[in-house]
């Protein structure tokens, strides 16, 4: 794992002239109704820019499935900022926007309450066995009840992989259920009382496990056969973070074990995916990685990441840039 990014400086100088008109576009959809009640009367904001528009734009608000690179911002040359709804770069080259000077303004913290409801949402259904027993009243087999048996979370363990925002949201909705709580993340602070020293400990005492880690080079499959053997038997793992920190062939296999009772999935690895034999299995809640992406939560994160390119473009520093 590698930490998150954290705040920098803006390395930009405010403009010259207060009114001096800006050019704002949108790199995917926008509300213009969540980002105009922000801009001043000399910005205006281009929904759907052509080559002229690109070529005078000041500030760029960057939506999850556009990709950045080289070319684009050779067609932007008086860009000042990025602005990037969400915290993934994975489609935009910071590291050439920083040789260029461009800042990619981030929006950590935006869409934090719903991504924590979203792991809730899928441990739930897993743990109370909401895709079967739907299948099985709908199918008419309600003799077969018997046999589906429910769980509970109150007095279970739910291991808290990453304490950054998300993990700490989690953390607090778990409070409520009355489950115990172990958190890793060798870059954070964890409070002592539910620190778990290593992942394989973490793992190994979770009823119920949650990731909320960035994807990076080493912790690529992070959750493989290894570390799926280590869980208890019955247990259940959720990945609302990154589609490539689990190995879904090992978790297929872990489900036909009984190692693993229940597999919930909001990302996967690429997306859209490819179809996966673990996708059939019954115990298993996907969600095409919107779990985050609910009305409210998205709307905080446009107006961030807007107001984050503003702060950019009047000198100010931004609460949170990527770093190359």
């Amino acid at each position: 794992m590698s930490p998150t990014s954290q705040p920098q400086t803006s390395r930009h100088e405010p403009v010259a002239h207060a009114t001096t008109p800006q050019t704002i576009v949108a790199l995917g959809p926008l509300e213009p109704a969540l980002v105009e009640p922000l801009l001043s009367a000399h910005q205006r904001l281009v929904l759907e820019p052509r080559e002229e528009d690109l070529a005078v734009a000041d500030a760029a608000i960057v939506r999850a499935a556009y990709t950045v690179d080289g070319p684009l911002l050779d067609r932007m040359p008086a860009l000042k900022v990025l602005a990037r709804t969400g915290v993934g770069t994975d489609l935009v080259d910071v590291a050439e926007a920083a040789r260029r000077g461009i800042p990619v303004v981030i929006t950590p913290g935006s869409n934090t309450a719903a991504v924590a409801e979203g792991v809730f949402a899928h441990l739930l259904a897993l743990v109370k066995r909401i895709r079967p027993l739907t299948a099985l009243v709908r199918e008419g087999r309600w003799d077969e009840r018997a046999a589906g048996a429910v769980g509970d979370l109150d007095g279970f363990t739910l291991g808290i992989v990453g304490y950054g925002r998300i993990g700490r949201r989690v953390e607090r909705i778990a409070q409520a259920f009355d489950l115990r709580v172990l958190a890793f993340d060798p870059y954070v602070d964890v409070p002592e009382a539910i620190r778990a020293d290593t992942l394989d400990d973490l793992v190994a005492a979770s009823d119920f496990v949650t990731l909320h880690v960035p994807l990076t080079p080493e912790n690529t499959n992070l959750i493989d056969a290894r570390r799926l053997a280590l869980m208890r038997p019955g247990s259940a793992l959720i990945n609302c973070s990154r589609g490539g920190l689990v190995d879904l062939d090992a978790a297929h296999a872990a489900l036909g074990a009984g190692t693993l009772a229940g597999l919930g999935l909001d990302v996967f690895d690429p997306e859209p995916p490819a179809h996966h034999p673990v996708f059939d299995h019954e115990n298993v809640t996907l969600t095409p990685h919107l779990m985050g992406f609910t009305r409210q939560g998205m709307a905080h994160t446009v107006r961030d990441a807007v107001q984050g390119a503003l702060d950019v473009l009047a000198g100010r520093t931004p609460p949170a840039v990527a770093r190359p």
